[in-house]
């Protein structure tokens, strides 16, 4: 009874790190500890011959939950047996010949080329199921778009981003709790994106690892000739290298010496026969195909102890716990600190200074703390915040504890305020640096944020600061006065109203046609009734206009701006509340995105598939038999051509 008791306990918790992973873009465990407790598992079943319906061994992924349009594999994409022993990697390949590749990090995606151009893309989904993204799969950095191959070709590879992107795009994120956790989670939400905008601004790249479909096509019964093959195509592969039973180890070692001065995140390596005929003959298990198999990092664990937990305040009032102990060699590197994210993460791990743990670097990456020996608990929850005294305070949201400091002017969250007000996607003035910002805090410069403007009477102090001159003054007094004409959206987001992020300002401005009386004046009831908006969202934001030093900042920052007008579809917004989706070419205008961008000036919202919520579908080509066509009708949604989207301009449309 104790083991059937532990594989149910198993398989609800890896159930919920899957969905979590999956479909929520998120993890509740690390990679180590939930290869650990699939183990397990896997162990359990086998002694016991008992394997529950919803067992995660038995299932690849999750069902997708998003409004992009869904679609069934024609091959179905099994996961890969693992191991973690060089050894045992030697003794599956025997006496063949192999190709060891990296095993990308990112979200896989298939690629479907009709007549020379790309016609398809979709995720991996559930294996069975995925969503379609080809759209933004157009605006990955590497991928041909026209091939010189006719016939249907089918390709699998990984969609990532790399380590540089991924540290530029957080970087300009001034909130602790919205910065992503990894690239992974960053490419997975970023290729499933409904605005194909946003995809093309964070520099995705394609790997091809599997070439699923090429008839006609002789490869010599060679996996390694199908990567030649596709690389004539213009397709980046993984990198590999052709292996075999005594070169296996000095090939595995020279990936892991790699890594470090790897741009490309990955979490292991791919075995797969190079014999094309001899791995299709092995067939399939209920989840492994018998032709590959996953080498998975053994990670490299170091015991130290735990000096104390530091507590780091963020503009937002997030206080992020990091443990900082004795420093260990991991990896080639030095580390001694490592972040636990939240409350939950620290009191999961029972920490206590001079606690005995171990650590390692997650993907060989990013320090992480595996084990604590000891779970003294001994760790106090900080009652006052560390950077200006007030008192804190435990907030819980979707099950994960977090402190927050409680001071609106905590001496911290001004820096960080002054950060994000400067910051590229808000005001965008070059020169103020966290740095510099807080040098002028200090030196008493800065007190508020239109305190910017007003630097003029202390040039000849700010002259003479160390790094600091006539050059480097000039070219900042030229980039605050660039900022003077800005737009609404640009400056309700830099003043850093919690949980208003660059797309909701962009939504609540275009909603009150940039009015920005209206907007300091909005009620809950109204906020919510906009789609995007919750209630948490909400009450955040008209509890900062009902601020009066929140008020009297804004009125001083209005005598120093100007701003210049965002489109908001003319006089009125004529399709709020309507929601499209487009399909197909267009003729009147130079893409879809024009035609897309056109209906969000006027309040409109634009989809990637047909829902019982779709007002109209678009598409020039109306007695078509597409999927979307289909499901139009199905559901009544009215399909229009181009030329009545265009009538439709000029009236109000019925909802």
């Amino acid at each position: 009874m104790e083991a059937i008791d532990r594989i149910k306990e198993l398989v609800v918790l890896l159930n919920q790190a899957g969905q979590a992973y999956y479909q929520e873009d998120r993890e509740i465990m690390s990679n180590r500890e939930y290869d650990g407790l699939y183990d397990e598992l896997v162990r359990l079943e086998q002694e016991t011959g008992i394997t529950l319906a919803n067992s995660p061994t038995l299932h690849v992924g999750y069902e997708v939950l998003s409004e992009l349009e869904k679609e069934e594999h024609s091959f179905p994409m099994l996961s890969l047996d693992k191991t973690k022993d060089v050894e045992a990697l030697a003794a599956w390949l025997g006496d063949k010949r192999g190709v060891l590749s990296w095993k990308m990090d990112g979200l896989t995606v298939v690629l479907t080329y009709r007549d020379g151009v790309l016609d398809k893309a979709v995720t991996r989904g559930n294996g069975e199921v995925g969503e379609v993204i080809t759209n933004n799969a157009r605006t990955f950095r590497n991928i041909p778009g026209r091939i010189p191959y006719t016939g249907e070709l089918i390709v699998r590879g990984e969609a990532v981003i790399k380590y540089s992107d991924f540290e530029k795009i957080n970087a300009d994120i001034e909130e602790g709790e919205a910065k992503y956790k990894n690239p992974r989670n960053l490419c997975s939400g970023t290729v499933r994106q409904l605005n194909n905008q946003i995809t093309a601004e964070r520099n995705v790249h394609f790997f091809a690892f599997n070439l699923v479909e090429a008839k006609e096509v002789d490869f010599h019964n060679s996996l390694e000739e199908r990567f030649r093959w596709l690389t004539q195509l213009g397709f980046d592969v993984v990198e590999y290298e052709v292996v075999e039973q005594d070169t296996i180890r000095a090939a595995v070692q020279g990936f892991s010496d790699r890594i470090k001065d790897n741009d490309f995140p990955s979490d292991g390596l791919v075995l797969s026969y190079d014999d094309l005929a001899y791995g299709k003959s092995l067939g399939v298990t209920a989840k492994f195909p018998r032709d590959s198999i996953a080498f998975k990092w053994a990670d490299e664990l170091a015991v130290t102890h735990l000096k104390y937990v530091e507590w780091s305040p963020s503009r937002t009032g997030l206080i992020n716990p990091v443990a900082v102990f004795e420093p260990v060699e991991l990896e080639g590197t030095s580390v001694s600190r490592a972040s636990l994210h939240n409350i939950s993460i620290l009191e999961s791990f029972a920490l206590g200074e001079g606690d005995e743990i171990s650590v390692f670097k997650a993907n060989m990456i990013i320090p992480q703390v595996a084990e604590n020996r000891t779970r003294s608990g001994t760790v106090p929850i900080p009652e006052h915040c560390p950077a200006c005294g007030a008192a804190t305070e435990i907030r819980q949201v979707n099950d994960v504890r977090s402190l927050y400091c409680t001071n609106e002017f905590c001496s911290a969250r001004k820096l960080k305020l002054f950060s994000h007000f400067v910051s590229r996607n808000a005001m965008n003035i070059e020169g103020l640096s966290e740095a510099t910002i807080e040098k002028f805090l200090e030196e008493g410069f800065l007190e508020e944020l239109y305190d910017i403007y007003r630097l003029e009477p202390y040039r000849m102090q700010i002259v003479a600061l160390e790094g600091f001159g006539e050059r480097s003054y000039e070219n900042l007094q030229a980039s605050i006065q660039i900022s003077r004409k800005t737009t609404p959206s640009r400056f309700l987001y830099g003043l850093g109203i919690m949980n208003i992020g660059v797309a909701t300002a962009k939504l609540i401005c275009r909603h009150f046609q940039n009015d920005l009386v209206a907007i300091e004046n909005a009620g809950v009831e109204e906020l919510v009734e906009m789609e995007g908006i919750g209630e948490v969202i909400a009450e955040s934001f008209v509890a900062y206009f009902q601020n009066a030093d929140n008020r009297k900042r804004i009125q001083e920052l209005l005598k120093e701006i100007q701003f210049e007008q965002e489109e908001t579809g003319g006089d009125s917004l004529i399709f709020q509340g309507v929601n499209f989706v487009i399909t197909g070419s267009v003729n009147h205008y130079a893409n879809r995105d024009e035609v897309k961008a056109l209906i969000e000036a006027r309040g409109g919202k634009v989809t990637g598939s047909v829902t019982s919520k779709t007002h109209y579908l678009i598409n020039n080509d109306v007695t078509s038999s597409s999927s979307k066509n289909k499901k139009a009708k199905e559901l009544g949604v009215p399909i229009i051509s181009e030329e009545e989207f265009i009538h439709l301009l000029n009236q109000e449309p019925e909802v």
